[in-house]
């Protein structure tokens, strides 16, 4: 019989609250990756605590929360190592390092890293389902005169109504993510989409939404979610 082989599942790493994903064996320390641009380069690490080796490989891009924008600028990063084997119980960190590129100075830019892992499979095995498990997840950089968001930048987002949609009005030179958003409290639908840094996203209005008292958390840096904040909807 021949040899049953599925090239590769993709699976879009989700924000929690521990800061890291395990898939198929392999831990990726981290839900989101900050590059400050003070730095010369940002770190993730990356974990097997399976029995079995596995191959690693690394990069970024910028095709959206999807991986669907395609034709995308090509990010001024490069991963390395780009590609190694990462050994039973071992762990490996892997370095995202600027090229250059002309990114904004007073406001984040968002990217996305990509880890791929594909098991060993033992020599002269048959009938083996191999299943590589691609893991994604953000990568913002970070200007260095931008200091991490607090509790106030938050408070500076505003909300009002656009029709039957909810629009969210971000002053800040912060992307957010939004871990939940209600409309008197009404959960509003924001998956994969974020706010970007100084403009506005459009969200549907959920039905029954008529209170003007909105409540929503931001996903921070390593993962965690705000404090729930309260706003007034116009």
């Amino acid at each position: 019989m021949k040899k049953i082989q599925i090239s590769e599942i993709f699976l879009l790493a989700v924000a929690c609250l521990w800061g890291s994903i395990a898939q198929a064996g392999v831990v990726v320390g981290g839900t989101r990756v900050v590059y400050d641009g003070g730095e010369r380069e940002a770190a993730l690490s990356v974990k097997n605590p399976d029995k079995i080796p596995y191959l690693i490989q690394a990069w970024t891009d910028a095709d959206g929360a999807l991986g669907d924008k395609q034709g995308s600028p090509k990010p001024p990063f490069i991963v390395t190592p780009p590609l190694f084997r990462l050994d039973a119980g071992n762990e490996n960190m892997v370095r995202i390092i600027r090229t250059g590129g002309n990114l904004p100075e007073d406001h984040e830019s968002v990217y996305w890293m990509n880890v791929k892992s594909i098991p060993a499979s033992a020599s002269g095995q048959k009938n083996v389902l191999q299943i590589s498990v691609k893991t994604r997840i953000k990568l913002f950089y970070r200007p260095e005169s931008i200091k991490a968001p607090t509790i106030e930048d938050y408070k500076k987002v505003t909300f009002k109504r656009a029709g039957n949609q909810l629009q969210v009005i971000n002053p800040t030179p912060y992307y957010l993510s939004i871990f939940s958003l209600k409309v008197g409290g009404m959960s509003v639908n924001t998956t994969n989409v974020m706010v970007p840094a100084k403009g506005t996203s459009n969200y549907p209005m959920p039905s029954g939404g008529l209170s003007n008292q909105v409540s929503w958390q931001a996903i921070g840096d390593y993962g965690g979610n705000s404090d729930v904040i309260t706003s007034t909807l116009k």
